[in-house]
């Protein structure tokens, strides 16, 4: 790949995969609460976020959702590839100084719709933060 160009939907196969890590910083929380406007206090807010059933600062679930993206983008398919879907289950909270590992695997390839399903998963070491199923499409070469 040249940095333009992703897989194409015939170089893909069942079971392959592909993962971006990430440790989560108070800079990234601050930035993301500006750029999406959530600025719900169990992300900000210490002294607030004491008093919740995470005993601290949680960072936001869609922050680390969006390193699946990154995955989708950058990796597998890549780029060219269009985000039809995300359906997404938040497990557990990710904190300040949490590594979030995306990992993105092929389930399903449906040529005739040049689509793929994909297993999109997000850990903090072991622990499965995040599960959810992806659809997209991606480019073919025919």
């Amino acid at each position: 790949m040249n940095g333009l160009e992703g897989l194409y939907l015939e170089d893909l196969e069942i079971g392959q995969s592909a993962s971006y890590g990430k440790t989560v910083t108070e800079t990234d929380i601050v930035m993301f609460a500006g750029l999406s406007g959530d600025t719900n206090p169990v992300h900000l807010n210490e002294d607030y976020a004491k008093t919740t059933m995470f005993e601290g600062r949680i960072a936001h679930g869609m922050l680390s959702a969006g390193f699946i993206s990154t995955v989708l983008g950058t990796r597998l398919p890549g780029p060219g590839t269009i985000y039809l879907s995300q359906n997404l289950q938040f497990k557990a909270p990710v904190r300040i100084g949490d590594t979030v590992t995306a990992k993105v695997i092929v389930r399903e390839i449906i040529p005739a719709k040049k689509r793929a399903i994909l297993e999109t998963n997000c850990y903090v070491g072991d622990r499965c933060v995040i599960s959810g199923e992806a659809v997209v499409m991606v480019p073919s070469r025919a």
